[in-house]
C-alpha cells in the first residue's frame, strides 16, 4: 500500500507541474498576440497620418497614375454609339458624313458651272456649323489579294479536274476526235485563266509595296450641343435620342444639297467611325494592322485568348514534319516507279534479244532429253535468225537517217529560197 501511495503522489505531483507548464505557454501566447496587435495598430495609425499629411495635387497625380482608365483623358471623345461620336461626357455629340470626290478637272464648262452653282446652293442652305476633314490613307491592298488568292485556289481545283477528265477519256478511247478536241479546249481555257489570276494577284502584291499608294477620304463633320435646350429637363437617354434625330435630320439635309453639285454622300455608322478614329489615331500602325484584323483578333482579349508561344511553336514545327514527311514519301514513290519504269522500258527494248537468250538457256537446260546435237543446230539457227534480223533493223535505221537528212536538205533550200525572194525587189509594172 505504501508503494501504491508514493506511486500516486509522484503521478499527481508530475500532472501539477504539467499543467503550471501550460498555463504559462499560454499566458506567452496571449502576450505576444497582444502585442502584435498594438504594432499593427500604431502603423496603421502612422499610414493615416502620413496620408493626411500628403498635398492634394500630389494625391491626384499618385490616383492618375494607378487608374486604369486614365488612357481615355488623351482621348477626344467618350464612346461611340448609335453612329455618334460622344465627346465631352455626353455635352457633345457627332455625326459624321462620308462623300465621295469628284474630278473637277475633266468636267465640262457647263459641268463645271453646275458643280458650282450646286456648291453655292449647298453653303446658302447651312443654318448649322459644320467641320470639313480629309484623311489621307495609304492603300490597304491585303484583304484584295486574300480573295483573289481564294477565288485561284477554286480555279485551280477546276483545273486538276479538267485535267484528270481529259486524261480519263483519251485513255478510255471511246471518244471521238471532235469530242476529245472539245475537252482539250475546255482545259486550255481553264489554263488561261489561272495563269491570268496568278499574275493579277502577283501585279496586286507588287503594288502593295508601294506605300506611296495613297486615297483621300472626305468627310463633312455635324455637331450636336444638348445645352441649345432650353426648356425642360431631359434624362440621358432621352437626350441621345434627340441628338441623334436632330444630326440625322440635318446629315439628310445636307446629303441632298451636296447631290446638287454631284457629289455623294453617306451617313457613317458606328464600325466606320470606328475605323476612322483608328486611323486618325494610328497613322503608322494602321498600315500594317487594319481595323478588321484587330476586331477579329479581340485587343480587348489579347493577353487572355492568344495560344501560348511554345504551343504555337510545337504546333508549326508538327506541321513542317507532317509536310516534309509527305514530301519525302512522294519523292520516294516517284524515284521507285520512274526505277520500275526504266526496267521495262528496258526490257522493252531488248525484248527481241531476251527472247533468244532464253530459248537458247532453254534448249541447253532440256539437251538431254532432246539431244546435244539437235539442241545445238536449234541454238544455231537461232542466233543465225538473230543476225539476220539486227542487219534488217541496222538497215532500217541507216534509210531513217539518209531520209531524214534528205528531207533536211529540201527544208534547207526552201528557207534559202524564200530568202532569196524576199530579198529582190518587186520589179514595177508599167
Amino acid at each position: 500500500m505504501n508503494n501504491a501511495e508514493q506511486l500516486t503522489k509522484i503521478l499527481t505531483i508530475i500532472l501539477m507541474v504539467m499543467i503550471l507548464i501550460l498555463m504559462l505557454l499560454t499566458f506567452v501566447y496571449i502576450m505576444i498576440k497582444w502585442k502584435s496587435k498594438k504594432k499593427e495598430k500604431e502603423r496603421t495609425i502612422t499610414d493615416e497620418n502620413n496620408k493626411t499629411n500628403i498635398p492634394k495635387s500630389d494625391a491626384k497625380k499618385i490616383a492618375k497614375e494607378y487608374t486604369k482608365e486614365s488612357i481615355f483623358e488623351f482621348m477626344d471623345f467618350d464612346k461611340i454609339e448609335d453612329n455618334m461620336i460622344i465627346q465631352k461626357n455626353g455635352n457633345r455629340y457627332l455625326m459624321v458624313v462620308e462623300c465621295q470626290g469628284i474630278n473637277y478637272d475633266l468636267m465640262s464648262e457647263a459641268e463645271k458651272v453646275s458643280v458650282e452653282e450646286g456648291f453655292l446652293q449647298f453653303l446658302n442652305t447651312l443654318r448649322h456649323p459644320i467641320q470639313i476633314y480629309i484623311q489621307t490613307r495609304t492603300v490597304n491592298l491585303n484583304d484584295s489579294i486574300q480573295s483573289y488568292k481564294k477565288k485561284l485556289q477554286a480555279v485551280e481545283m477546276e483545273l486538276e479536274k479538267r485535267k484528270n477528265e481529259y486524261q480519263r477519256k483519251v485513255q478510255s478511247g471511246k471518244y471521238t476526235q471532235d469530242e476529245l478536241e472539245k475537252e482539250f479546249y475546255e482545259v486550255t481555257k481553264q489554263t488561261n485563266l489561272y495563269e491570268y489570276g496568278k499574275d493579277i494577284i502577283l501585279n496586286t502584291e507588287r503594288m502593295s509595296l508601294n506605300k506611296n499608294v495613297l486615297n483621300k477620304k472626305y468627310y463633312i463633320i455635324l455637331s450636336y450641343y444638348p445645352e441649345d435646350l432650353k426648356n425642360g429637363s431631359f434624362g440621358k437617354d432621352e437626350i441621345e435620342n434627340l441628338a441623334f434625330s436632330e444630326l440625322y435630320t440635318q446629315s439628310q439635309s445636307l446629303i441632298r444639297t451636296l447631290a446638287s453639285c454631284e457629289v455623294v454622300g453617306k451617313i457613317m455608322n458606328s464600325m466606320e467611325l470606328v475605323e476612322l478614329l483608328y486611323i486618325a489615331y494610328n497613322r503608322d500602325d494602321a498600315e500594317v494592322f487594319s481595323v478588321d484584323r484587330a476586331i477579329r483578333s479581340g485587343y480587348d482579349e489579347l493577353y487572355t485568348t492568344a495560344p501560348d508561344v511554345l504551343n504555337k511553336k510545337m504546333q508549326i514545327l508538327d506541321e513542317e514534319i507532317e509536310k516534309q514527311a509527305l514530301e519525302l514519301v512522294k519523292d520516294n514513290v516517284i524515284k521507285v516507279r520512274s526505277k520500275k519504269q526504266r526496267e521495262i522500258d528496258e526490257k522493252q527494248a531488248h525484248f527481241g534479244e531476251l527472247i533468244r537468250q532464253r530459248a537458247e538457256i532453254i534448249l541447253k537446260q532440256n539437251a538431254s532429253y532432246l539431244g546435244t546435237d539437235t539442241a545445238e543446230e536449234a541454238i544455231e539457227i537461232i542466233q543465225e535468225k538473230q543476225e539476220d534480223t539486227d542487219e534488217i533493223e541496222e538497215n532500217i535505221k541507216q534509210q531513217a537517217k539518209l531520209k531524214t537528212k534528205e528531207e533536211g536538205g529540201h527544208i534547207n533550200e526552201e528557207q534559202q529560197a524564200k530568202k532569196t525572194t524576199r530579198g529582190r525587189k518587186p520589179k514595177s509594172t508599167k
